[in-house]
C-alpha cells in the first residue's frame, strides 16, 4: 500500500508509540487523525506536527476511548473531514492493576470497539474500499508477567481477538487486512506506572523485579515500533500476521502462516 493520500486514525496518537507511528505516516504522505485523552500532550504534539508537516495534514481529537459515543463521533468526524478511512491503528493502552476494570476497558474492550468502528468505515460489506487495521498487543501475550496479571490478560485478549477477526475478514471478504503488533518494553509513559502505587496496587512491592526484567530484556525506542507498523501497512500480503519486536531479535514474525485477505 502506497501511503500518499491515505487516511489513518491512531488512538493514543499524541505520545509514545502512537506519536512515533503518526509521524512515520505523515512522513510517507498520509494524513492522520490523532486520538488522545491527554489534552496538554495533544496540544504540544499538534503544534510540532503542524510545523513539520503543515496545517491540514492532521486532525486532533481529545477522546477517552472508553467513551463509546465519543469514539463513534471521532471516526465519523475523521471520515467526514477527509472523505474516507484507509488505516486504523488501535494503540491506546494503560497499565493499572489497582483499577483493573479500567485496564480491561481501555486495552481490550475499547480496542474491540475501535476495530468494529474501523470495519464500519472500511469493509466491503458496507460498500467501502477496504483498508488495514493494526491492533497493538504486547510481548506480555507470550511472556506473561506475574506482576501485571490484568495487563497481561488484556494483551492475550488483543492477540486472540485480532487473529480471529483476521480470519473473519478473509472468510467474509471484507477487504480489510487485520494484524497485530506485539512489542516488548518500549520507552513510553506506560513504563513509569511501575513506580506508582496508585496504579500497581498490590504489585507495587515488585517494582524492583520489574526494573530488573526491563534491564534484562532491554527497552525499545518507539521509532522501531513505528518501523514495524509501516512494514505491516505496506505489505499487502499480511492478514492475521503477528509481528513481534524485541531488543534481542528486532522485528520478526510469529511462525503462524498469515492469511490472505
Amino acid at each position: 500500500m502506497a501511503l500518499t493520500g491515505r487516511i489513518a486514525l491512531v488512538t493514543g496518537g499524541a505520545q509514545g508509540i502512537g506519536r512515533a507511528i503518526s509521524e512515520a505516516l505523515l512522513r510517507e504522505g498520509a494524513k492522520v487523525a490523532l486520538v488522545d485523552s491527554n489534552p496538554e500532550v495533544a496540544r504540544e504534539c499538534r503544534g510540532r506536527l503542524e510545523e513539520a508537516f503543515g496545517v491540514g495534514s492532521s486532525l486532533f481529537f481529545e477522546c477517552d476511548v472508553t467513551d463509546w459515543a465519543k469514539l463513534q463521533e471521532v471516526f465519523r468526524k475523521t471520515v467526514k473531514h477527509f472523505g474516507h478511512l484507509d488505516i486504523a491503528i488501535n494503540n491506546a493502552g494503560i497499565n493499572n492493576e489497582k483499577d483493573w476494570q479500567k485496564t480491561i476497558n481501555v486495552n481490550l474492550t475499547s480496542l474491540i470497539k475501535g476495530t468494529y468502528l474501523a470495519l464500519e468505515h472500511m469493509s466491503r460489506e458496507n460498500g467501502k474500499d477496504g483498508g488495514v487495521i493494526i491492533n497493538v498487543s504486547s510481548m506480555a501475550a507470550f511472556m506473561h508477567s506475574p506482576h501485571m496479571p490484568v495487563y497481561t490478560a488484556t494483551k492475550y485478549g488483543v492477540l486472540g481477538f485480532t487473529k480471529a477477526m483476521a480470519e473473519a475478514s478473509a472468510v467474509g471478504n471484507f477487504g480489510v487486512r487485520i494484524n497485530v503488533l506485539c512489542p516488548a518494553y518500549v520507552d513510553t509513559p506506560l513504563l513509569q506506572t511501575i513506580d506508582e502505587e496508585d496504579k500497581m496496587g498490590r504489585y507495587f512491592k515488585y517494582k524492583e523485579e520489574l526494573r530488573q526484567s526491563m534491564h534484562t530484556y532491554g527497552i525499545l525506542d518507539p521509532s522501531l515500533i513505528a518501523d514495524g507498523m509501516m512494514m505491516i501497512i505496506k505489505d499487502g500480503s499480511l492478514n492475521g500476521a503477528v509481528m513481534k519486536i524485541t531488543a534481542s531479535k528486532g522485528i520478526h514474525f510469529q511462525n503462524d502462516e498469515p492469511m490472505s485477505a
